[in-house]
């Protein structure tokens, strides 16, 4: 099968910023227990030193266009952490003369603050996608406290992506239950939502609000693409269903393009699957 032109949907500063990855394990306990839980060790695989060895791996092996955000966090100590900056994927998606897709956050215990950030990096340096990572919050995806976010990705036309699924972090998992969506999606019918990480334990869950909402989808980002049909074999089934095939998305949450990549395309799945997951998808929720 010919190059397909993929699009990561959800990648961080560190894959090409190394310095915002080694703060990280030197100053988060929270992510020193995600590398002894995953067994993954820093660097993580395919970390690039710099945004030109990155868009010259992405040419290499077939990547179009990475989306890149920097999610805040509530830490283990309720300190406020980040995965870098929203200045600093200003600065990388400059650097990538458009190879690298903006993505801003949101602080739901700074509603003001994150909604002008916000503001200023969809309006100002052209991010096309918010992402938040509520559950580290303590806060379910419906909670009040969200949708100021939720509004104001509907009125700049944009999408909102959130983390799904059990926490990594020593931080509770409940909030990340993606039936919590639910009602979101009907108070948001023309607001793209992204479901992030399968929502794994609870794919039934994920895949009900994909297959309920139109204008819902979901990502398989954070698992190793060949851990999916063992995993979360609901979601390999449904993903390969004529529905579950236009609303599924492909990210490498940073575990390494090359790696990601060719797991993916090694899954016994059809070409018009894998265009779909891996490019198409993406291009219809981004409006490229």
């Amino acid at each position: 099968m010919e190059k397909i032109g993929a699009i990561d949907m959800m990648n961080y500063t560190l894959q090409c910023v190394p310095e915002t990855g080694q703060r990280l394990y030197d100053e988060y306990e929270d992510w020193q227990f995600v590398e002894r839980t995953y067994g993954m060790t820093w660097p993580w695989p395919g970390t690039h030193s710099t945004v030109d060895e990155m868009i010259a791996e992405m040419d290499e092996i077939g990547f179009d266009k990475i989306v890149m955000s920097a999610p805040k966090m509530w830490l283990q100590n309720k300190t406020l952490g980040q995965i870098g900056s929203v200045e600093i994927i200003r600065d990388v998606v400059e650097k990538s003369n458009g190879r690298v897709i903006g993505a801003a956050t949101y602080n739901p215990f700074d509603i003001p603050g994150s909604l002008r950030e916000i503001d200023i990096a969809v309006k100002e340096w052209g991010f096309r996608m918010v992402y938040h990572h509520g559950e580290t919050f303590d806060l379910a995806l419906n909670d009040k406290r969200f949708y100021p976010c939720y509004t104001k990705c509907y009125e700049l036309g944009i999408p909102v992506s959130m983390q799904t699924g059990h926490s990594g972090e020593i931080l509770p998992s409940w909030g990340g239950r993606p039936i919590y969506l639910d009602s979101v999606a009907i108070d948001f019918p023309d607001l793209k939502i992204i479901l992030s990480h399968t929502g794994w334990p609870w794919v039934e869950e994920w895949i009900a609000m994909v297959r309920k909402h139109p204008n819902v989808y979901g990502d398989i980002s954070a698992w190793p693409p060949k851990a999916l049909p063992k995993m979360s074999p609901t979601i390999y089934d449904f993903m390969q269903t004529s529905w579950g095939q236009k609303k599924v998305l492909f990210g490498t949450n940073a575990q390494g393009l090359r790696r990601c990549l060719k797991q993916f395309m090694e899954l016994p799945v059809s070409d018009e699957v894998k265009k779909a997951v891996l490019r198409d998808n993406a291009i219809k929720v981004l409006g490229l």
